[in-house]
């Protein structure tokens, strides 16, 4: 699953280290080396000239240095080299890197979006000690931004309930999700989006796993759920369709476990 590797030690201060492991991306796409996928090495840095503000401490991967950083251009260093997106790099780029990748796009693109306070304007300056941007003329303070967000796996039965979402990329049947509200509980949440969306009422809730999610910065709350009652009827905005899976059915195509959704579905799956 894409995920933060065990052996990672996260750092809120810089560190001087002559080859560090450098996450630098362009509108969130990895730069690296296109014939291995390896991350840009400290010759190609040089020619992209960054600023000290566009690169920012990670952490440490088996005790070497990470940095994650953005640029403003789409400019690549030397040929060899190329923009990719995250997705398009699953099952394709080493695990470990990629998690942190994920970590690293979400800690630049609030760095890159965070260096002029919000309430007024006036540049903004790390603090010391936390991952944390503060305003030195208003006070203003600015931290990463995570977006809770729910997953819910409704079970009647034998079968559970999958959905077609209008906006999915990858157009596969998936459990119900959506982004909470200010002031909503999870769980409040997870009533609410099912009644919206395909219009059920649900109980039982059981919590299942948990996943950062750099799409942009999300973190994923799974649950499962039973079914109470409804008939079910898509909002027709956000999902496109929706229906029970049981025993007897085509379920969608296994993939790899690089999100919560596909281990959700699984956990759940008949045996073949």
């Amino acid at each position: 699953m894409l995920r933060t590797p065990a052996s990672f030690v996260p750092l809120m201060a810089p560190q001087d280290h002559a080859e560090p492991l450098t996450f630098l991306f362009f509108q969130g796409r990895l730069l690296v080396r296109e014939d291995d996928l390896s991350l840009p090495d400290p010759a190609a840095l040089a020619r992209l000239e960054l600023g000290a503000h566009q690169l920012h401490p990670l952490g440490l991967l088996d005790g070497r240095y990470c940095q994650a950083g953005w640029v403003e251009r789409d400019e690549a260093p030397a040929d060899g080299y190329a923009w990719r997106g995250l997705r398009s790099l699953f099952g394709a780029m080493d695990e470990d890197l990629l998690g942190l990748a994920g970590r690293a796009s979400q800690l630049a693109e609030w760095a890159r979006t965070h260096r002029f306070c919000g309430a007024c304007a006036s540049a903004m300056q790390l603090a010391a000690g936390e991952r944390c941007f503060k305003c030195s003329r208003c006070g203003h303070l600015a931290y990463p931004r995570i977006s809770p967000a729910m997953m819910v796996l409704i079970r009647k039965g034998d079968a559970v309930l999958l959905a077609l979402h209008s906006a999915s990329p990858t157009k596969r049947f998936s459990p119900l999700a959506g982004f909470l509200e200010a002031g909503e509980s999870v769980e409040e949440a997870v009533h609410r989006e099912v009644f919206e969306e395909v219009g059920l009422r649900v109980h039982n809730l059981q919590y299942f796993s948990s996943q950062s999610w750099p799409f942009p910065h999300s973190l994923m709350l799974a649950f499962t759920a039973d079914y109470l009652d409804g008939e079910i009827r898509v909002d027709g905005i956000e999902i496109a369709e929706a229906r029970w899976f049981g025993p007897g059915d085509a379920w969608p195509e296994r993939i790899a476990h690089v999100s919560v959704s596909s281990m959700l579905i699984d956990a759940h799956r008949p045996p073949q």
